[in-house]
């Protein structure tokens, strides 16, 4: 990593859509620390073939439902230089409908997608504001737009993603920091390909495909790169049409 480098922080990091992610935001030339919770091998194997292919990244772990855990890798990050980009990509399921879900299921995917939002951003923001420059990305979903079946709390979660950074857009606006959501719909990967079935997707989707990470990833850099300096505040699709 040069002196000059931007350097970019991915939430969730390790996935199917979080690693496509890092790639392309290695790929424009930034240093990539990619994030995981449990899975830190895979977030090594991101890291391994980013810097195969000549690019530059670092692995790390921490809980974002632990308080305490994320402000310390966050203050560790920043002692050497700013963070300039933040992809928050991390997020969880626990389908169930609202009348048979628990209290648990509520607040657990609630706290890994919104309070972690908070918990990963807010640290970040007077370093931003010194350089005069940041990127701040989240990572929503269709579901926050639209609702689904079984996803209320996942939904909440998200959707509670679209206030934030629509209010937080409007605070550091003239710091030069611009916030902006991207909410995918049925994207290609384990997740998708475990829930639904291509004649599904078919009747879901207008495109009648699934997207692929790439597709949202592109996205992703675009709102990162300089080019994006005045689009702020924005809650912008990638779901083949869906809504």
């Amino acid at each position: 990593m040069t002196s000059k480098q931007v350097r970019a922080l991915v939430t969730g990091g390790s996935g199917d859509l979080g690693s496509a992610i890092c790639t392309v935001l290695a790929n424009q030339g930034m240093h990539v620390i990619v994030h995981a919770n449990s899975g830190f091998a895979r977030a090594e194997a991101v890291v391994d073939a980013i810097r195969s292919t000549g690019g530059s990244a670092e692995p790390i772990a921490f809980d974002l439902c632990d308080a305490d855990a994320t402000r310390a890798a966050l203050d560790g990050l920043l002692a050497s230089e700013p963070i300039s980009v933040l992809v928050h990509n991390a997020g969880i399921h626990d389908d169930t409908p609202m009348a048979g879900m628990s209290d648990e299921q509520w607040r657990k995917v609630i706290d890994v997608s919104l309070h972690g939002f908070f918990r990963v951003t807010q640290p970040l923001l007077l370093p931003m504001a010194r350089q005069r420059r940041g990127r701040i990305i989240a990572i929503s979903s269709v579901a926050a737009v639209i609702g689904n079946r079984g996803q209320t709390n996942y939904a909440a979660a998200k959707a509670g993603l679209h206030g934030a950074v629509k209010s937080l857009a409007r605070e550091m606006a003239s710091r030069g920091i611009t916030a902006n959501v991207v909410a995918p719909g049925v994207i290609a990967g384990k997740l998708s390909d475990a829930t639904f079935s291509p004649e599904q997707i078919r009747q879901m989707v207008p495109m009648a495909r699934a997207g692929k990470p790439e597709e949202v990833a592109a996205l992703v850099a675009f709102l990162a790169s300089d080019a994006a300096g005045y689009v702020s505040g924005q809650i912008i699709g990638v779901n083949g049409g869906m809504g």
